[in-house]
Parts: C-alpha cells; sequence; structure tokens
C-alpha cells in the first residue's frame, strides 16, 4: 500500500469510540469540526493532484520534478493526519475525505448510532445504526437526543 491508499482509506483507522454525543452536542462541535473537514476536503484535493503530477513526472523521467512533488505530497500528507488528529480528539471520526463526511457515535435508545455530517450541511440532519454506513441513513427523528 502506497501513502495515497494509505490516506485514501480512511475506514482501515480505527477511532476508539469513548464518547457518546448527543444531537444537540454534535450541532455545537460543528462550527469547530467544519473548519477542520474544510481543510482535509481542500488539502484531500491536492493530494490527488500531486498523485497524478508524481506519475505524470515518473513517467516522463522528470527526476527532480517528481521528488519536488514527493516532498509536498509528504507535507500534506503529515498535514492531514495531524488534521485527522483534531477529530479523533473530538470524538468524531472522519469517513470520507472527498465529500468531508463525519460520524459521531451516539447512544439513541439504548443502541449505538452514528449521527451523519456532511461538509457544507448546516447541522446533523441523519442517523444510521453503528456498522451499516451512510447508504442505511436516516432523517433525524423526534424522538431522537
Amino acid at each position: 500500500m502506497d501513502a495515497f491508499e494509505a490516506v485514501s482509506s480512511p475506514e482501515l483507522s480505527i477511532v476508539p469510540r469513548r464518547k457518546y454525543f448527543t444531537i444537540s452536542e454534535a450541532n455545537r462541535a460543528l462550527n469547530l469540526v467544519g473548519r477542520i473537514v474544510s481543510d482535509i476536503v481542500r488539502d484531500y484535493k491536492k493530494l490527488r493532484e500531486l498523485h497524478t503530477a508524481c506519475q505524470a513526472f515518473d513517467a516522463k523521467g522528470n527526476v527532480c520534478k517528481a521528488e519536488e512533488v514527493r516532498r509536498q505530497y509528504a507535507s500534506i500528507t503529515d498535514h492531514l493526519s495531524e488534521l485527522n488528529e483534531e477529530l479523533e480528539k473530538i470524538g468524531c471520526e472522519l469517513k470520507d475525505y472527498r465529500l468531508g463526511l463525519v460520524y459521531f457515535p451516539s447512544m439513541q435508545q439504548g443502541r449505538e448510532v452514528c449521527l451523519c455530517w456532511k461538509l457544507g450541511e448546516e447541522q446533523i440532519m441523519s442517523w444510521h445504526p453503528a456498522g451499516l454506513g451512510y447508504p442505511s441513513r436516516e432523517p433525524i427523528g423526534g424522538n431522537m437526543e
């Protein structure tokens, strides 16, 4: 697995689920989480561009340019790791670097669920049972805390 694949696979990271959020707690965290995720999405896009550029320089045999791009790539990879650690400290988990999809662990009616938020949304709008994934999400209901 190369560095691009490692950064591109957030599901490989294991985030301890120590904190459970209520919907209002997760919504209050969105101001900070949104800024962090915005930086992640921007940096990840740049990382993909650098990956493509590095492959092109390698194919052309332009070793100097490829090495310059690799240094930039490594720097952005380090920054993405730092940003992801910030999210983990808050207690949420980044699920998609391109969409800016974040899960907030929550306990609802005695079961563990994920509150879902995506960059650009103003508040938590959906959830799904833990382990089922984003396609199984449902709108936040009135009986949820």
